[in-house]
This record gives C-alpha cells, sequence and structure tokens, in this order.
C-alpha cells in the first residue's frame, strides 16, 4: 500500500471508520452494565451505539463513492472497523449471555482468519479480491440482524435465541465455504496461467499496480 497522505487519512468516510472503532468499547461497556444490572436502558444504549456504527458504516462507503473519496488507506481501516465492532459483539454476548454464540466466535474467528492469510497470498501474487462479494454482505447483514433482534428484545426464549444463533451461523458458515471456493479458483488460475480460467469475472478479482506490491527484501 502506497504511503498514506493527511488528508487521505482525514477524509471524511475514513474519520466515519475512526468513529466507528471509538463506538466498540462504548458498545462493550453498555452490554455489561446491562447484562449485570440487567437494565432494560442500557441494553437499548447498546442497540443504538451498534445501529450507529451501522449508519456510519452506510455512510462513510457512500460518501466515499459519491465524492470520490476512495483511497487505499479507507479500503483497509474500514473492513478494520467492521471486523473490531463484530469481534466486540460476538465475544460479549458469548461470554455474557448466550453460550451457543461461541459457535460464532469460532466460525468468525476461522473465517476472518482464512480470508486475511488468503488475501496477504493473492496481493504477493499482485491480485487482489475486489471488495465483498454477494453471500459476504448476506452474512454480514445477516449478523447485524440477529445481534439487534437479541439486543432489542432482552426478554426472548432461549430455544428462539439459539434457532437465531444457528441460522446467523449457518449463513457464516456457507459465506466461508463460499470465499474458500473463490480463492482455491483464484489459486488455480494463478499456477495454471495457460488454461482456461475459473474466475474470469474482473468484478470480482483485479490486478494491482506493480509498484504496490510487496517486494521481497
Amino acid at each position: 500500500m502506497k504511503k498514506v497522505t493527511v488528508k487521505e487519512a482525514f477524509s471524511i468516510p475514513n474519520i466515519l471508520s475512526y468513529f466507528r472503532i471509538l463506538l466498540v468499547p462504548v458498545f462493550v461497556w453498555a452490554y455489561y452494565t446491562a447484562v449485570t444490572e440487567q437494565s432494560s436502558f442500557y441494553y437499548i444504549v447498546a442497540a443504538v451505539v451498534i445501529g450507529v456504527s451501522g449508519l456510519t458504516d452506510f455512510l462513510d462507503g457512500q460518501i466515499a463513492r459519491r465524492c470520490n473519496m476512495i483511497t487505499e488507506w479507507g479500503k483497509f481501516i474500514d473492513p478494520v472497523a467492521d471486523k473490531l465492532t463484530q469481534g466486540a459483539l460476538v465475544i460479549c454476548m458469548a461470554a455474557l449471555r448466550y453460550p451457543l454464540m461461541w459457535i460464532l466466535v469460532g466460525l468468525f474467528v476461522l473465517k476472518e482468519g482464512f480470508l486475511s492469510v488468503a488475501g496477504i497470498v493473492l496481493i504477493k501474487h499482485g491480485k487482489k479480491l475486489n471488495g465483498a462479494l454477494w453471500y459476504g454482505k448476506i452474512c454480514t447483514a445477516t449478523f447485524y440482524a440477529c445481534v439487534l433482534i437479541l439486543l432489542v428484545f432482552t426478554k426472548i426464549d432461549e430455544f428462539s435465541a439459539d434457532i437465531i444463533i444457528l441460522v446467523c451461523g449457518a449463513l457464516m458458515a456457507f459465506a466461508l465455504i463460499m470465499y474458500a471456493n473463490v480463492y482455491c479458483k483464484i489459486w488455480h488460475d494463478l499456477k495454471h496461467p495457460n488454461e482456461p480460467k475459473k474466475i474470469t469475472d474482473s468484478k470480482i478479482v483485479t490486478d494491482i499496480p506493480p509498484e504496490e506490491i510487496p517486494q521481497k527484501k
């Protein structure tokens, strides 16, 4: 990644991403207080924090695209804010109220760990995935919907809560499998350049400019 300028670092979309990161400890505090004190008010506060985080996530993408503020730093910091928020959500809710959600913690770590390693390997070969694919977007949207339901409806019965968590887990596992399939096809294309390509859609994978490819020292 090329050197980040001050203007790029403090563009409006990136400032919104920083704001989302700052909201993570606020959510942790609000949710911990809600569970330990059995306070409906703090459950609402935690839900509002996540709602505001989701709104700023939507706005930073819209502003970046409409105002031509898309930067490489933004492409890095935006998913970092996403993953920190999602990680805080699943860990807090698993540790404090919904034990079954540890399944989501495991799937989350497995999915994000795989995507990070696969992405790094791809970058070293001059390629990168061109943003989240449709199943990744569905997985993320479902995740937030499930979390908000569990935050807002505090009196939900255990069976219903477990069903919601399992549905979210199934979609997370589906997204992981689909991403793994895409990366395997990309890897095949890199290893066998003379064979017909398995990935032909430029909207899925793009080339990285030579000057941005990490060089071995």
